[in-house]
Order: structure tokens, then sequence, then C-alpha cells
């Protein structure tokens, strides 16, 4: 009988790890407001652009990237364009012929400039525009010429060669440093790198936002993947395409990660369109 009563004890005590549910992940609305997976596909249908916003390393942030991609070009019979922000602009032509046939992946992997968790979490995208003939585009700044900025300023783009302008907004572009996001890039960096760290990151969204805005095709929703940074709170890329057309459907998604998923913390409200609360132990994918 004293046994019995220890057993039965032991198991009143613990009675949360007994009866708790394992949610992989959940979906909110910007007010906080629980949502769908079918939602979003709704009202994606009906847009212009799709931005969706990831954490890199968050494998399920990746799986819905592809999940929705997959859905999406079911329900809009095929037409559906991508693009990255893990792909540089001046790497086009050899995205172009890697998605053609041309290229092998051996030489692909050679001669783009790829992410280190490319092999987990972007080829598997760029591999079904390949089945599916979609095109793909490179959207992003080459690297080298964001750090020009970062370290020598805008100035530093006007000696580059003619050639390399294909490749970047045009200049000038517009930079307004009262946005949230360039401004919070300062007060983080506590005035390292002076405004040239958000310039750096404003000419990354202009560049990303001209070649999106180059590739929109009438009744095409144009899906792009980029770090959440991007488009969180509509500014950043989606600033930049509404100065292009402000009549621009854009739908925005955000992954955050929290330590419990049944509500939304309050500091991730209005962050996107719908936001997906992923548990902060989730796998890793580097």
């Amino acid at each position: 009988m004293k046994l019995i009563l220890v057993f039965a004890l032991f198991f009143l005590s613990f009675p949360s790890l007994y009866s708790q549910e394992k949610v992989a992940f959940e979906i909110y609305k910007s007010d906080g407001s629980k949502s769908s997976y079918s939602e979003i596909l709704m009202i994606a249908e009906k847009s212009d652009i799709l931005l969706i916003g990831e954490l890199h390393n968050n494998a399920l942030s990746h799986w819905l990237e592809y999940e929705i991609t997959k859905d999406l070009y079911a329900i809009k019979n095929g037409m559906i364009t991508l693009g990255a922000e893990m792909f540089e602009s001046d790497d086009q032509i050899v995205v172009d012929e890697y998605l053609s046939g041309k290229l092998s992946e051996n030489n692909f992997k050679a001669e783009a400039k790829l992410w280190q968790n490319f092999k987990t979490d972007y080829k598997p995208l760029l591999d079904f525009a390949k089945t599916n003939n979609l095109k793909f585009i490179a959207t992003n700044i080459p690297r080298r010429y964001s750090s020009m900025v970062y370290s020598r300023g805008l100035e530093s783009l006007d000696s580059l060669e003619i050639e390399a302008y294909k490749w970047i907004v045009p200049l000038p572009f517009e930079i307004d440093m009262n946005l949230n996001c360039y401004k919070d890039i300062m007060e983080k960096a506590e005035g390292h790198g002076g405004e040239n760290l958000p310039k750096s990151q404003a000419i990354k969204d202009a560049t990303m936002a001209y070649f999106i805005n180059r590739n929109i095709k009438e009744r095409n929703i144009f899906i792009h993947f980029n770090g959440s940074y991007h488009s969180d709170y509509h500014e950043s890329i989606c600033w930049y395409l509404k100065k292009y057309d402000e009549n621009y459907k854009i739908l925005t998604l955000t992954t955050i990660e929290q330590d419990d998923v049944k509500s939304l913390d309050k500091e991730n409200l209005n962050k996107a369109d719908f936001i997906i609360a992923v548990p902060a132990s989730f796998t890793k994918t580097y």
C-alpha cells in the first residue's frame, strides 16, 4: 500500500508532463489572433508578391517555404515566379544555366556564390523551379558592393565599371533613414559603422525590390525568400516595392521563435501579415 501511494504521489506531482501536447508551430495574424495554413494560401493566391521572411537556420521555416511554393504552384496553375536573397544578381546567368540543364550541379556549385546551407535549405526550391520550368531570380546585390558601401560609403560605387551597374538598383536611390528598420540597425550597432551600416542594408533592400519589380508578370505571383529583417513590419523591401507601384498587393510572412507558441508574445505582434511561431528548441540547420 505504501508503494502504491508513493507511485500515485509521483505521477500526481508531474501532471503537466503527461497532459501537454507538443506543437511544432502556430500561425498567427498580425494582431495575434490564430490563423491557418489554408488562410495563407487563400490570401497569397490573390497577391502580386509574397515575401517570406525566414530565420536562415530554422528547419521549419525552410520546410514551409517549400510547401507554400508547391501548393501555390498548384493553385495558380504554374503562374508563379521565384526569387531569393540567397542568390546574388551577378550569378543570374549561372542560375539560368543550371535551371535549363546547361550546367551540371557540380559546376553550378563551383561557379555560384552559395550559402553554407544551400544543399538542405535552398537547393530544393531551386530544383522545384528546374523541374517545373520556372524562373528563379537572383535578387540580392553582389556582396562586394554592399561591403564597399559599408566600408567607404555610397560614393564608392561611383567608380565602378559600367558593366557592374547591371547588378545594382539604379543610382542614386532613395533612403529613408527614419524607417525603423534602419534606425534599429544604428541603435543595435551603437554607432559602429555610422550611417554606412544602414545604407549598406538599404542598398540590399532596394536592389532586391528592383529585381522583383523587373520580373513581375501579370496574373503571376512573385514568391521571394529573404531573411525576416528584410520584410518585417512592411518596411525594407516592401517600402521600395511600393515606390514602384503603390497598388502592389504584397503579402508578408515571418518566422519567429518563442519558448511557448500557444500565444504570440507582444513583441512579435504586427511583424507581418502572418507570423509563424516556432518553438525556440526547434532543429537548426546550422
